[in-house]
Protein backbone atom coordinates (compact mmCIF):
# COMPACT_ATOMS: atom_id res chain seq x y z
CA UNK A 1 0.00 0.00 0.00
CA UNK A 2 1.48 3.35 -1.04
CA UNK A 3 1.06 6.43 1.13
CA UNK A 4 1.36 9.95 -0.23
CA UNK A 5 2.94 12.44 2.14
CA UNK A 6 1.49 15.88 1.45
CA UNK A 7 3.07 17.76 4.38
CA UNK A 8 6.64 18.48 5.37
CA UNK A 9 8.62 15.71 7.10
CA UNK A 10 9.57 17.09 10.52
CA UNK A 11 10.72 13.87 12.23
CA UNK A 12 11.51 10.20 11.55
CA UNK A 13 12.46 6.98 13.41
CA UNK A 14 13.83 3.56 12.48
CA UNK A 15 11.50 0.68 13.38
CA UNK A 16 13.11 -2.63 14.32
CA UNK A 17 11.68 -5.85 12.82
CA UNK A 18 10.42 -7.16 16.18
CA UNK A 19 8.67 -3.90 17.14
CA UNK A 20 4.99 -3.36 16.35
CA UNK A 21 4.29 -0.68 13.79
CA UNK A 22 2.57 2.34 15.34
CA UNK A 23 -0.25 4.02 13.45
CA UNK A 24 0.87 6.76 11.09
CA UNK A 25 0.58 10.22 12.65
CA UNK A 26 0.69 13.25 10.42
CA UNK A 27 2.41 16.21 12.05
CA UNK A 28 2.07 19.56 10.35
CA UNK A 29 4.95 21.96 10.25
CA UNK A 30 4.56 24.62 12.96
CA UNK A 31 4.91 27.53 10.52
CA UNK A 32 3.00 26.04 7.63
CA UNK A 33 0.01 28.38 7.94
CA UNK A 34 1.94 31.54 8.88
CA UNK A 35 1.47 34.49 6.55
CA UNK A 36 4.66 36.25 5.52
CA UNK A 37 5.35 39.48 3.67
CA UNK A 38 5.79 38.96 -0.08
CA UNK A 39 5.29 40.93 -3.28
CA UNK A 40 2.08 39.08 -4.24
CA UNK A 41 0.33 39.97 -0.98
CA UNK A 42 -2.84 41.89 -1.82
CA UNK A 43 -3.36 45.26 -0.23
CA UNK A 44 -6.01 45.09 2.52
CA UNK A 45 -8.91 47.53 2.51
CA UNK A 46 -7.65 49.08 5.76
CA UNK A 47 -4.08 49.79 6.82
CA UNK A 48 -2.80 51.36 10.02
CA UNK A 49 -0.17 54.04 9.65
CA UNK A 50 1.63 57.05 11.07
CA UNK A 51 2.36 60.49 9.66
CA UNK A 52 5.57 62.39 10.45
CA UNK A 53 6.20 66.08 9.86
CA UNK A 54 9.50 67.35 8.42
CA UNK A 55 10.13 71.10 8.58
CA UNK A 56 13.41 72.19 7.04
CA UNK A 57 14.87 75.72 7.21
CA UNK A 58 15.42 75.58 3.44
CA UNK A 59 11.71 75.43 2.56
CA UNK A 60 8.68 77.48 3.54
CA UNK A 61 6.36 74.45 3.45
CA UNK A 62 6.55 71.35 5.62
CA UNK A 63 6.81 67.80 4.26
CA UNK A 64 4.56 65.05 5.60
CA UNK A 65 5.71 61.41 5.47
CA UNK A 66 3.02 58.76 5.93
CA UNK A 67 3.96 55.10 6.37
CA UNK A 68 1.17 52.52 6.34
CA UNK A 69 1.66 49.08 7.89
CA UNK A 70 0.08 45.70 7.26
CA UNK A 71 -0.60 43.35 10.20
CA UNK A 72 0.21 39.72 9.40
CA UNK A 73 -1.24 36.72 11.31
CA UNK A 74 -3.69 39.05 13.06
CA UNK A 75 -4.88 37.78 16.44
CA UNK A 76 -2.37 34.93 16.68
CA UNK A 77 0.81 34.51 18.73
CA UNK A 78 2.80 35.20 15.55
CA UNK A 79 1.23 38.59 14.81
CA UNK A 80 3.74 40.99 13.27
CA UNK A 81 3.54 44.49 11.81
CA UNK A 82 5.41 45.31 8.64
CA UNK A 83 5.57 48.52 6.53
CA UNK A 84 3.57 48.23 3.32
CA UNK A 85 3.66 51.64 1.61
CA UNK A 86 4.95 55.19 2.02
CA UNK A 87 3.58 58.55 0.87
CA UNK A 88 5.37 61.91 0.94
CA UNK A 89 3.32 65.09 0.45
CA UNK A 90 4.05 68.80 0.49
CA UNK A 91 2.76 72.07 -0.95
CA UNK A 92 6.27 72.63 -2.27
CA UNK A 93 6.32 71.13 -5.78
CA UNK A 94 10.06 71.67 -6.26
CA UNK A 95 10.95 68.08 -5.34
CA UNK A 96 7.79 66.42 -6.68
CA UNK A 97 9.48 64.35 -9.40
CA UNK A 98 12.15 62.60 -7.35
CA UNK A 99 9.92 62.30 -4.28
CA UNK A 100 7.31 60.43 -6.35
CA UNK A 101 9.99 58.07 -7.65
CA UNK A 102 11.39 57.58 -4.14
CA UNK A 103 8.01 56.63 -2.67
CA UNK A 104 7.40 54.07 -5.41
CA UNK A 105 10.82 52.46 -4.91
CA UNK A 106 10.61 52.35 -1.11
CA UNK A 107 7.07 50.91 -1.24
CA UNK A 108 8.26 48.22 -3.68
CA UNK A 109 11.06 47.25 -1.27
CA UNK A 110 8.52 47.05 1.58
CA UNK A 111 6.25 44.70 -0.37
CA UNK A 112 9.14 42.51 -1.47
CA UNK A 113 9.46 41.24 2.08
CA UNK A 114 12.58 40.41 4.02
CA UNK A 115 14.76 42.88 5.88
CA UNK A 116 14.12 46.46 4.74
CA UNK A 117 16.08 48.17 7.53
CA UNK A 118 19.02 48.72 5.16
CA UNK A 119 17.02 51.57 3.60
CA UNK A 120 17.73 53.73 6.65
CA UNK A 121 21.50 53.83 6.14
CA UNK A 122 21.14 54.12 2.36
CA UNK A 123 18.93 57.21 2.67
CA UNK A 124 20.94 58.78 5.48
CA UNK A 125 24.13 58.54 3.44
CA UNK A 126 22.77 60.89 0.73
CA UNK A 127 24.38 64.35 0.78
CA UNK A 128 22.97 67.45 -0.90
CA UNK A 129 25.58 69.15 -3.13
CA UNK A 130 24.04 72.51 -2.15
CA UNK A 131 24.71 71.76 1.49
CA UNK A 132 22.69 70.39 4.40
CA UNK A 133 20.99 72.17 7.28
CA UNK A 134 20.94 72.21 11.06
CA UNK A 135 17.81 71.05 12.84
CA UNK A 136 16.69 72.46 16.14
CA UNK A 137 18.49 70.75 18.98
CA UNK A 138 21.85 70.70 17.17
CA UNK A 139 21.22 67.80 14.78
CA UNK A 140 22.88 68.12 11.37
CA UNK A 141 21.04 66.78 8.32
CA UNK A 142 23.17 66.38 5.17
CA UNK A 143 20.07 66.38 2.93
CA UNK A 144 16.30 66.13 2.82
CA UNK A 145 16.64 62.49 1.74
CA UNK A 146 18.71 61.82 4.86
CA UNK A 147 15.94 63.21 7.05
CA UNK A 148 13.42 60.95 5.32
CA UNK A 149 15.75 58.10 6.26
CA UNK A 150 15.73 59.39 9.84
CA UNK A 151 11.93 59.33 9.85
CA UNK A 152 11.98 55.78 8.48
CA UNK A 153 14.28 54.74 11.33
CA UNK A 154 11.86 56.22 13.86
CA UNK A 155 8.97 54.27 12.35
CA UNK A 156 10.82 50.95 12.10
CA UNK A 157 11.89 51.36 15.72
CA UNK A 158 8.28 51.98 16.77
CA UNK A 159 7.00 48.79 15.13
CA UNK A 160 9.87 46.67 16.49
CA UNK A 161 11.93 46.10 13.34
CA UNK A 162 14.88 48.14 14.65
CA UNK A 163 16.28 48.65 18.11
CA UNK A 164 18.47 51.31 19.64
CA UNK A 165 22.16 50.45 19.39
CA UNK A 166 22.97 51.50 22.96
CA UNK A 167 21.96 49.34 25.91
CA UNK A 168 21.11 50.58 29.41
CA UNK A 169 24.73 50.41 30.60
CA UNK A 170 25.96 52.55 27.70
CA UNK A 171 23.22 55.11 28.28
CA UNK A 172 24.03 55.24 31.99
CA UNK A 173 27.71 55.78 31.15
CA UNK A 174 26.89 58.66 28.81
CA UNK A 175 24.61 60.25 31.40
CA UNK A 176 27.43 60.03 33.94
CA UNK A 177 29.90 61.63 31.51
CA UNK A 178 27.42 64.37 30.68
CA UNK A 179 26.86 65.12 34.36
CA UNK A 180 30.64 65.31 34.91
CA UNK A 181 31.05 67.70 31.99
CA UNK A 182 28.22 69.96 33.17
CA UNK A 183 29.66 70.07 36.70
CA UNK A 184 33.06 71.10 35.35
CA UNK A 185 31.62 73.61 32.85
CA UNK A 186 28.23 75.03 33.91
CA UNK A 187 25.69 75.17 31.14
CA UNK A 188 24.84 78.62 29.85
CA UNK A 189 21.50 80.09 28.96
CA UNK A 190 19.72 78.36 26.09
CA UNK A 191 19.24 80.17 22.83
CA UNK A 192 15.92 81.92 22.27
CA UNK A 193 15.13 79.80 19.19
CA UNK A 194 15.93 76.51 20.91
CA UNK A 195 13.19 73.89 20.76
CA UNK A 196 12.28 72.79 24.29
CA UNK A 197 11.03 69.43 22.98
CA UNK A 198 14.48 68.38 21.79
CA UNK A 199 17.34 67.27 23.97
CA UNK A 200 19.91 70.00 24.52
CA UNK A 201 23.63 69.41 24.86
CA UNK A 202 26.32 71.48 26.58
CA UNK A 203 27.23 74.73 24.82
CA UNK A 204 30.39 74.56 22.77
CA UNK A 205 29.81 70.93 21.81
CA UNK A 206 31.25 69.93 18.44
CA UNK A 207 29.61 68.10 15.56
CA UNK A 208 29.77 64.31 15.82
CA UNK A 209 30.95 62.71 12.59
CA UNK A 210 28.90 59.57 13.22
CA UNK A 211 25.40 60.75 14.20
CA UNK A 212 25.70 64.36 12.91
CA UNK A 213 24.62 65.77 16.27
CA UNK A 214 26.30 68.73 17.92
CA UNK A 215 27.01 66.76 21.07
CA UNK A 216 30.74 65.87 21.02
CA UNK A 217 32.69 67.20 24.01
CA UNK A 218 36.27 66.81 25.23
CA UNK A 219 36.29 64.31 28.11
CA UNK A 220 39.36 62.63 29.65
CA UNK A 221 41.48 63.70 26.71
CA UNK A 222 39.08 62.28 24.11
CA UNK A 223 36.34 63.77 21.96
CA UNK A 224 33.22 61.85 23.07
CA UNK A 225 29.70 62.17 21.66
CA UNK A 226 27.02 62.42 24.36
CA UNK A 227 24.33 61.32 21.88
CA UNK A 228 25.65 58.11 20.28
CA UNK A 229 28.70 57.36 22.42
CA UNK A 230 31.25 57.59 19.60
CA UNK A 231 34.74 58.33 20.91
CA UNK A 232 38.08 59.06 19.26
CA UNK A 233 39.68 56.78 21.86
CA UNK A 234 37.72 53.75 20.64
Amino acid sequence: MALKISSKIVDYAVVKPDEPVAPLEVIAAPDEQLEEMHEKLKRPEFLEGSTYKIKTPTSEHAIYVTINDVILNHGSDHEIRRPFEIFINSKNMEHYQWISALTLIISAVFRKGGDCTFLVEELRSVFDPKGGYMKRGGRWMPSLVAEIGDVLEQHLTRIGMMTNEMDEHQRAYLEQKRAEFVSLKPQGQAASDCDDSTESYPPGAQMCGKCHTQAAVQMDGCLTCLNCGDSKCG
